[in-house]
């Protein structure tokens, strides 16, 4: 089968979209088809082609970008081009494009899925305001020629106002979610590099953006040391220059100010840190506060290495806490009950640790592969083309 993933951006791009579409397509390739990524060339220094891991990546340059979006010219060419010479188009939303490319499927008789990823919610502001809307009506369109719709969990699908349109075409599977095998040897060499005899450690996996809820973190911390005078947060992942949220950055400086001793940024890690990361953490703390946040891939991460997750109650986001067991869930923007939550699972954490093996195997990326592999031979059967 030749199978065509769009998206906006991809790797080097680091997101849960990203890691996502990466691990489906590597999944994908190992199952033994032809795949290809269809992304924007959105650093001019990165190649407009290249093969990675099986996957082949073509890149559409960029004229200009537009919040977090990008207009690319050249792009409807391409994807003429690509889903004529495809079996199956699998569209990852949100995405301004992806209403094209749809249509192009239906012209050409390939099938068009889509994963909804999350809503899109960018900061305040009359450009921003606008996006968000071309993005909507772009996704609605969409979502009216997909042959299916993808959903991480029911319970977004039903709660989400774009996905709820669409439940008869709706397909939930589980995310694709890898944590990288380490050594002895390797766990050692990251904890080095840190100052272990702060404990507890509180890890948050995530980019320094709106969405994610940090300040909530930072704010429920001097609780925390109330308890446990040497608490200390690490954090993992893009906090700086990170795109379209310079003025939330600036907003938290007075907040990290107060909490300098207890608070550490590790920066972007690469598979081997970010399973180490996971190891050393006593737990990790997901407080996003609004659906651009739609599962938290990151939550399921830690728990295969052992480690308990404190998550926002969000549709999707309280699903990986409620099928497993392994944490606590607490309302959005209460910065004193997630506080409360992290102490009760400081205080008992190994009421809270499960089989990691039977959670690995839940969500790995074969499976999630497998289930999509289903549901692209089934379209294409229906609509009578030959693979």
């Amino acid at each position: 089968m030749k199978i065509l993933f769009v998206l906006t951006y991809f790797r080097p791009h680091v997101s849960g979209l990203t890691i996502y579409v990466d691990r489906l397509a590597r999944a994908m390739a190992r199952r033994g088809h032809t795949v290809t990524v269809l992304t924007s060339q959105y650093d001019s220094g990165l190649a407009r082609e290249e093969w990675v891991e099986g996957v082949r990546i073509l890149r559409v340059p960029v004229l200009i970008r537009v919040s977090k979006g990008v207009i690319m010219p050249t792009l409807g060419i391409e994807a003429w081009r690509q889903v004529r010479t495809h079996d199956v188009v699998s569209l990852h939303l949100p995405q301004f494009d992806a209403a094209g490319i749809a249509v192009r499927g239906k012209l050409l008789r390939k099938p068009a899925v889509l994963t909804y990823h999350c809503d899109l919610r960018l900061p305040d502001g009359l450009v921003n305001r606008i996006v968000n809307l071309v993005v909507q009506t772009a996704n609605t369109a969409a979502g009216l020629v997909a042959d299916a719709v993808v959903a991480y969990t029911e319970d977004y699908a039903t709660h989400s106002p774009f996905i709820s349109r669409y439940l008869s075409k709706v397909r939930i599977i589980p995310p694709p979610v890898e944590v990288a095998e380490i050594t002895a040897a390797q766990q050692a060499l990251f904890e080095k590099r840190l100052d272990t005899s702060k404990r507890p450690i509180i890890g948050i996996a995530a980019r320094l953006a709106t969405e994610k809820g940090v300040e909530y973190l930072m704010k429920a911390l001097p609780l925390i040391q109330q308890r446990y005078p040497d608490a200390h947060v690490l954090f993992a992942g893009q906090n700086r220059d990170v795109m379209g949220e310079e003025e939330y950055a600036r907003s938290l400086q007075p907040l990290l100010k107060d909490l300098s001793e207890s608070w550490t940024f590790l920066g972007v890690l690469d598979p081997q840190e970010m399973a180490a990361f996971f190891s050393v953490c006593d737990i990790t703390v997901l407080p996003s506060v609004n659906s651009t946040e739609s599962f938290g891939l990151v939550q399921i991460e830690s728990m295969i290495c052992g480690t308990p997750v404190v998550a926002s109650d969000l549709p999707g986001v309280r699903q990986p806490i409620y099928q497993t067991e392994m944490g606590e869930v607490v309302p959005i923007r209460r910065f004193d009950l997630l506080a409360e939550a992290i102490l009760k699972i400081l205080d008992n954490k190994p009421a809270y640790i499960k089989d990691q093996s039977e959670i690995r195997e839940r969500f790995s990326s074969d499976s999630a592969a497998q289930k999509y592999e289903e549901l692209f031979m089934e379209l294409i059967k229906e609509k009578g083309e030959k693979v």
